[in-house]
Order: structure tokens, then sequence, then C-alpha cells
């Protein structure tokens, strides 16, 4: 690792209070909409499918896969003080390891779906072909890439771009498209990362960014003549790339 990476990644849970701010699984419930969409409306719809999450953080969407009826998901972490936080939580599954030689230590054609949450935004151009080239070795035929990275469309790209010491780059949905489709994957499909109603006042977000999104629509409209109906214009985006 670059002396960057080594130095933040080793205090990655500890520069961002969530060691304070989580205690048990219980306090995971705020992000279980979030969780639970890309579950149902990304994994494969088989169950027993085998999950890998590259970069699972403290096992989040393991846990609510799990929940969700999928058995076969597991995780790896570089993240030390990650991996320790999993194990306070009862998250089982998150290993700490490198994600290269995760990748390099599987058999071929021998997973059915990689989880990759905001992880690729980390790497070099030329990293980032390594690791790509090794996802499509470990995925079946047919077998799918469940992405979130920061979305180079958005208007609030910098936020996401520079909120983190070790972003190397963002994304769009053409970008990546062109990086998956030139390494051999078949399909590429992107989304947005809107806020998800599960309450009255998440309600009032969604109708909020809704509002706020055909006014940035406006813009985009008036700059460039045309009228785009599939922009992602949200910090984030989800892609879900197929082998």
């Amino acid at each position: 690792m670059s002396k960057v990476r080594d130095r933040v990644y080793g205090q990655y849970v500890a520069s961002s209070g969530e060691s304070t701010k989580l205690k048990s699984v219980a306090d995971l419930e705020g992000r279980r909409p979030t969780m639970e969409h890309v579950v149902d409306n990304y994994f494969p719809t088989d169950k027993s499918a085998v999950v890998i999450d590259l970069g699972c953080g403290h096992g989040a969407l393991i846990h609510f896969a799990r929940q969700r009826g999928y058995g076969a998901v597991r995780g790896v972490d570089v993240s030390p003080q990650q991996v320790a936080l999993a194990a306070r939580l009862g998250v089982d599954g998150v290993a700490e390891g490198d994600l290269a030689a995760t990748l390099a230590s599987l058999p071929a054609e021998s997973v059915d779906a990689i989880v990759a949450f905001d992880v690729i935004e980390h790497f070099t151009k030329d990293e980032l072909i390594d690791f790509v080239d090794a996802v499509h070795r470990v995925l079946k035929k047919g077998g799918r890439w469940i992405i979130h990275a920061p979305n180079g469309a958005s208007p609030f790209v910098g936020a996401i771009r520079y909120g983190d010491l070790t972003h190397e780059q963002a994304f769009t949905r053409y970008s990546l498209e062109q990086l998956m489709l030139a390494s051999g994957f078949s399909r590429v499909s992107c989304h947005e990362c809107a806020p998800r109603a599960h309450g009255v006042k998440s309600a009032f977000r969604v109708v909020a960014w809704k509002l706020a999104r055909l006014a940035m629509q406006f813009v985009v409209t008036a700059e460039t003549g045309e009228r785009p109906r599939d922009s992602i214009l949200t910090r984030n985006l989800y892609a879900v790339v197929w082998k």
C-alpha cells in the first residue's frame, strides 16, 4: 500500500467515529432501507448464491443479506478496525485481508456475485484494471458485480471525490461501461442512490430530492440543450455489471 493508504486505513474506524456510534447490530437499523434495497434489487434471486463482499467494512450488508435469506455471503476488509467492529457487533463471516489476494485465492468461475461498495474509487486507473480482471476471473458465467461508487456526473461529486484522502477517482455511467465492456463483461446497468421512503421524515426527503432533481435536470438542459431522462445525479451511483 501507499503511505497514505497505510496510515489512513489503519485508523479508518477511529477517524470516522463509528466505534462510538455502533454498539450492537441494533445500531445498524438506520441502514436497513438502503441495504434491503440493494439486496432485493441487485442480488441474485437464488438465495443459495455464493456472494463475497469485498471491502465489507463492519458487515452491514452481510447482516441484512443474511436476514433476507442469503446464507452463503461473506466479506473481507483490509482494515483491522473494521473487522474488529464487525466481531463486536456480532456479524460473522467478516475476515481481514487484502482484496487482490482474496480474489487471487479463489478458483476461476467460482462466485455468483461480488460486491464492492466504496472500493473502486480507492484504486489508481492501472490498479483498477488489475482488480477488474481479477473479479472477471472469479465470477461465474452470468455472475454479477455490484458496485457503489462516487458519481462523477453529480453536481455534488466534489464532496465525495475529495471527502476521503484515499480516493483516487470518480465514475460515470459511461466511464464504467467503457471500462467493463472493454474488459470482457457483457452488460452494465447503473442507477441512482436516491433516498428511500421508510417513514414520514424520509418521505419528505424523497419528495424534496425529486423536486431538486427536476431543478438540476433543468440546469443540465439549459447548458447542453438536451433533455436527458436517464441522468444519474446523486453523489454516488450503483452499478451492476454482468459477466
